[in-house]
């Protein structure tokens, strides 16, 4: 892994029932994220993807990119758009930096989620780690 790979796309489109159970799971019972007419009332088109959860988006695709010996050590994000059912949410990401140190190589990178509209929801940075070496090769040698 290089400065300036491209992290392999994640696409999502949230449902109505996922984030009712993103709500439920989270304890968070603002009712923006299940009730569509009070949350019109408030001022918005549709109930609202949560603010987690775009996290968790960009979370799933740093995990799927560097699999089950990575580790995300860490991450951060911010919301800048908000996203409603059935939207088609693309997280995306970069490598901005790379080096080494002992047993791991870490990564430095970029992330963002956008919409169909190519507009920015949720831009955040992460660093990750990945054993430089692989213990099942070293063990068949």
């Amino acid at each position: 892994m290089e400065e300036g790979m491209e992290i392999p796309p994640l696409t999502k489109r949230p449902t109505n029932l996922q984030l009712f159970r993103f709500s439920a799971v989270t304890w968070n019972a603002h009712r923006i994220h299940y009730d569509a007419a009070y949350a019109r009332e408030e001022g918005y088109p549709d109930v609202l993807v949560q603010a987690h959860l775009h996290g968790a988006f960009l979370i799933q695709m740093l995990q799927s990119w560097i699999g089950p010996r990575g580790r995300l050590l860490r991450f951060g994000w911010q919301n800048r758009a908000l996203a409603v059912p059935g939207d088609v949410l693309t997280c995306t990401g970069r490598v901005t930096k790379k080096y080494d140190q002992g047993q791991w190589g870490y990564l430095e990178c970029v992330v963002q989620e956008r919409n169909q509209r190519g507009e920015l929801c949720a831009p955040g940075t992460a660093l990750v780690a990945l054993p430089l070496s692989d213990p099942a090769a070293e063990r068949r040698s």
